[in-house]
């Protein structure tokens, strides 16, 4: 998410998934649907999981930490929406 976008668009699970839809399309070479398992279907590593997280953790303004670690929470761009829509309502920020 851009910064224009983050400070003009409500952070909803559709604008998410779109936005991470279009990064994980980009970054694997592949187009995917929210619900695509990236993992399931040989289209990332487990060593891919790494740049999700700092992907989502700078975009979004969060950190992903301790048990929310998991590759679980990382398969699906929905899976990661609904992350990421959990650590923002917890007020669980990266400067935090």
């Amino acid at each position: 998410m851009t910064e224009q976008t983050a400070a003009t668009s409500p952070l909803t699970a559709e604008v998410i998934e779109g936005e991470l839809t279009s990064y994980l399309s980009e970054k694997i070479k592949t187009e995917i649907k929210p619900e695509d398992d990236i993992f399931a279907s040989g289209l990332a590593s487990s060593m891919f999981t790494m740049q999700l997280v700092v992907h989502l953790e700078s975009t979004y303004d969060i950190a992903i930490i301790g048990p929310e670690l998991k590759l679980d929470n990382f398969r699906t761009a929905q899976v990661m929406a609904a992350l990421v829509l959990r650590l923002s309502e917890d007020g669980v920020a990266a400067d935090a």
